[in-house]
């Protein structure tokens, strides 16, 4: 008699089996004693400890990277607990599509108790978003940070996020033999080490070799930035140049990536004489820097400087998200001066003036981190970048920490070359206190928006008066300056003003160069009240809005020069200092 009964139970180990485990096991060991000898060396920072930080831990980045591990390790324990009783299937007719990258693997869908895990997961989740609108008794403030809280322990929660929950991990492991783990150990100890997340391939892009490669030179340079003139590329260039501040909390090279994806290259392609301010990653020279320094020691003195060597009455100016914010206190410091003809018009990429309706980075203002700040930068003064680059990961954690998380640790990858992300990991200081004025000030006081509520070279200054042309672009998608916040400069600017919403956020909201043929934009001619009414009555236009823009500046002034002398950079009365782009970009 045959017996054709089948089972489901797997072999028991072999000795080789558990001989192979056990090897594994013991490397793993092995490197963590090595790391853990590799740090004591180095002196006596804090220890990296999976425990909780102490009070001297929480001044070094590993401390903070730490206290995830450790939350990380409580979430894997949680689920440990909970799988013996989620193996049931879900009711009929409650199966949710699979609309999240976390879960697109087949193998979510086709077994049964992963399928199971992942629909317990998105269920739960739904009813504890859902649950903060209907908590009675909260204020709008803390129902987001409570909103905010919640989202952040949703995502770092996810099944996917652990090896014994997610199908991917555990069939990558049992084809490796466990060298995937051994990897992501590896990857994993070099980030605390570096106290920084690896988002990109290592090596795969430099600053000057394939990013930053438009041509130009380094024509003028201060203790606070380096300014930069590319070469022309076609015969004739509008008269009046441009000047781009980049936000001074990151490298300027966001808007000169690879040529493909470049706003340098494409505003020279179009002839336009252009300039981009360099601000230099902060150091102990400009521990005392002040919001004085970035408006009269860097942009008007930019104005000043590219005014004279073009030796033409008035610029473009451009002010990319802060530095839009200080270009406002800029252009009514020069009105108040009576100096607003210096500025022919201004363009504005998701900047905020009035901080009212600001995004979630406000959730980061309470007195804690304001503390945690001034202890941080107390020594050197200035605030270590990699703070803030954990900052606006927070903001987006499913796609820029657990993402990496699931890749790099987990299935033991390197990451793919992905030039946006290497330069959202090039980190720049901040000068401590200006930071720390900047975020009270502006961000939580709202005084840009009062009436000399703030004073530049002790002159007191109001926006409102503000009659400089403007463009204000705006992303639809944007989570550091929402679209309503970015609105608010519409009411209180005096000029001509043009609205642009842009499809995406805050970057590719931004970085959208019309060869991608991506995203869209939408403009209103009609006067909207406010961003209802504009949303309600625009027109849809697909691709990139640099088109746009590039016709806007042309009707404030269309007049055209040949691209000699002085519009060659360094052929002029003031000569070249370097080649673009410069030291202060490369320096870290």
């Amino acid at each position: 008699m045959t017996d054709d009964t089948k089972t489901d139970i797997p072999p028991l180990p072999t000795l080789e089996d558990w001989q192979h485990w056990t090897h594994v096991m013991g490397r793993a060991q092995q490197m963590m004693m090595e790391y853990w000898a590799d740090q004591a060396s180095k002196g006596p920072a804090p220890p990296f400890s999976f425990g909780e930080p102490g009070e001297g831990a929480a001044a070094d980045p590993m401390a903070l990277m730490s206290a995830g591990a450790q939350a990380w390790a409580k979430g894997l324990e949680t689920w440990g607990k909970m799988l013996g009783g989620v193996t049931a299937a879900v009711p009929p007719g409650e199966a949710q599509p699979v609309r999240d990258r976390r879960f697109t693997a087949p193998e979510w869908a086709e077994n049964p108790i992963f399928d199971t895990i992942r629909q317990t997961y998105l269920r739960l989740s739904d009813q504890l978003l859902g649950s903060i609108d209907t908590i009675d008794g909260l204020d709008e403030p803390a129902r987001r940070k409570l909103r905010f809280a919640t989202k952040s322990f949703v995502d770092a929660m996810a099944p996917s996020n652990f090896a014994l929950t997610n199908p991917q991990v555990l069939k990558r492991t049992l084809d490796t033999r466990g060298e995937n783990l051994l990897k992501g150990l590896a990857n994993m100890l070099k980030d605390i080490a570096a106290g920084q997340l690896t988002q990109t391939k290592p090596g795969a892009f430099e600053v000057g070799r394939n990013l930053a490669m438009t041509a130009g030179k380094v024509i003028h340079e201060t203790p606070l930035y380096q300014l930069i003139q590319y070469t022309p590329a076609t015969d004739k260039v509008l008269a009046t140049p441009v000047i781009v501040f980049p936000p001074w909390i990151n490298r300027f090279y966001i808007l000169d990536l690879t040529p493909e994806k470049s706003f340098v290259k494409y505003c020279v392609d179009q002839g336009i004489s252009l300039f981009m301010v360099s601000w230099k990653s902060a150091d102990e020279s400009l521990a005392d820097i002040t919001l004085d320094d970035y408006v009269l020691g860097g942009q008007v003195d930019a104005i000043d400087t590219v005014r004279a060597v073009l030796d033409v009455p008035s610029t473009h100016v451009i002010g990319y998200c802060v530095a839009g914010t200080t270009l406002a206190a800029t252009l009514a410091y020069l009105e108040a001066k009576g100096q607003s003809a210096k500025v022919k018009s201004a363009t504005f990429f998701t900047a905020q003036v009035d901080f009212s309706l600001a995004g979630d980075l406000k959730l980061f203002l309470g007195d804690e981190t304001m503390g945690l700040l001034s202890q941080l930068s107390a020594e050197k003064g200035y605030l270590d970048g990699r703070y803030m680059a954990a900052t606006f990961n927070l903001l987006r954690g499913r796609d820029l920490i657990w993402n990496y998380v699931v890749n790099n640790y987990l299935l033991g990858e390197e990451p793919a070359p992905f030039d946006l992300l290497h330069w959202n990991s090039d980190t720049t200081n901040l000068p401590a206190g200006w930071h720390r004025e900047y975020l009270e000030t502006l961000y939580k006081g709202n005084k840009l928006v009062e009436k000399g509520g703030i004073s530049v070279a002790g002159v007191k200054i109001d926006i409102d008066k503000v009659m400089t042309p403007s463009y204000i672009q705006a992303g639809r998608e944007d989570h550091i300056a929402p679209p309503e916040s970015v609105w608010k400069m519409m009411d209180h600017f005096q000029g001509p003003k043009r609205f642009v919403l842009a499809g995406s956020g805050h970057i590719a909201g931004v970085v959208n160069p019309p060869a991608a043929g991506k995203y869209q934009y939408w403009i209103n001619d009609r006067d909207p009240a406010d961003l209802a009414s504009f949303i309600a009555g625009a027109s849809e236009h697909k691709g990139s809005w640099w088109p746009d823009w590039v016709e806007w500046l042309k009707a404030r002034d269309p007049a055209t020069t040949a691209a000699v002398g002085a519009r060659i950079p360094g052929a002029g009365k003031v000569k070249a200092i370097e080649d673009a782009p410069g030291r202060y970009v490369k320096a870290r």
